[in-house]
């Protein structure tokens, strides 16, 4: 009886352990896995813009020249370029950076102030001054005195017994010192400058037109320098260089020049010495692209649309060189600056 007493607990022992070693051993946890944050896209910024604002009417030879200057300075840069005859508020996107203008004035005061973010620079454009996001191209009238040496030099070259005058306004301080130049540039080229032959004046000759004057009268002043005083080659102030003057020069048989380039074609204009609005603005561009305004842009002065049936290569070449020793500061126009 205790013997079958003590085989049963050991069977249930037995049977107990193995019912133990039977339970499955937990499965260790997972470790927890730290999400990975997704990435904030950050906005691609748009490419920059420049805008080239030209006349309709210009020559094509001009405009292209204008628009392959601007083109190979936004290449250069990584900005994208458009070409437009006007310009409009509504045209101002935000990645608008550069705006270049040339006449007629596309409202650039009311543009700049629409867009504080963009640099405009206006060429030539009248009425227009540098200031806030505004630059301007210095005109030809910021130193008159160095056109008007070069005119009288170039005049002196072209004109038998240097029969060479001038027409100003009147009662213009700058005026009178572009004569003072103008004669220092003739007696640069001539020396003494002693005629052959009559009549024998004291080249070179001016008139000043007074302001009240219309230019309907300007033709007048033109015929007491060319029949009284046998001129023959006229170097014009730009103030009062209207059609009207310009057009009687031209069929009077006379010689012109001007710090200008005139809007039409005229017989007998010689040469304009003016500013190099190509130069001028790739001076300008790295100023604009940094955002930095309301600059005055110099711009060397070349000599532009010559006839070289009136001025042969040789001079023009001789007279640039002339010109260049002047901006130098080697050559005086007798005019302190």
């Amino acid at each position: 009886m205790r013997l079958n007493l003590a085989f049963g607990l050991l069977v249930l022992l037995v049977l107990t352990g193995c019912a133990k070693a039977a339970q499955p051993t937990p499965e260790p946890a997972p470790p927890t896995e730290t999400p990975i944050p997704t990435p904030t896209p950050f906005p691609t910024p748009a490419t920059p813009l420049a805008i080239l604002v030209l006349p309709a009417d210009m020559d094509q030879e001009t405009s292209a020249l204008y628009q392959k200057t601007v083109y190979d300075l936004c290449q250069a840069e990584g900005y994208r370029f458009q070409v437009r005859n006007s310009l409009s508020i509504t045209d101002l996107e935000p990645t608008l950076k550069v705006v270049i203008a040339l006449p007629p004035d596309p409202g650039i005061a009311a543009l700049a102030a629409a867009a504080p973010q963009t640099q405009f620079l206006a060429i030539n454009i009248p009425g227009v001054t540098a200031g806030g996001n505004i630059s301007t191209l210095a005109s030809a009238n910021t130193r008159p005195d160095i056109p008007a040496f070069m005119a009288g030099y170039i005049a002196a070259m072209i004109t038998e017994d240097y029969h060479i005058g001038m027409i100003i306004p009147k009662d213009n301080p700058d005026a009178l010192r572009a004569v003072t130049a103008y004669k220092t540039g003739m007696d640069y080229y001539c020396g003494l400058c002693n005629p052959w032959a009559g009549p024998f004046y004291d080249y070179p000759l001016w008139v000043e037109i007074p302001a009240e004057a219309k230019p309907s009268e300007y033709p007048a002043y033109v015929d007491y320098l060319a029949v009284r005083y046998e001129v023959e080659t006229i170097y014009l102030y730009p103030d009062i260089a209207a059609p009207e003057i310009l057009s009687y020069i031209s069929t009077s048989g006379l010689l012109q020049l001007g710090a200008f380039t005139p809007e039409q074609d005229y017989d007998g204009w010689v040469v304009s010495i003016q500013p190099d609005e190509i130069r001028a603005i790739q001076t300008a561009w790295p100023e604009l692209i940094a955002g930095k305004g309301g600059q005055t842009i110099p711009a060397p002065l070349v000599l532009k649309n010559a006839d070289p049936d009136l001025l042969g290569l040789g001079k023009q070449r001789l007279a640039q060189e002339i010109l260049n020793d002047v901006l130098a500061g080697y050559i005086s126009t007798g005019v302190e600056p």
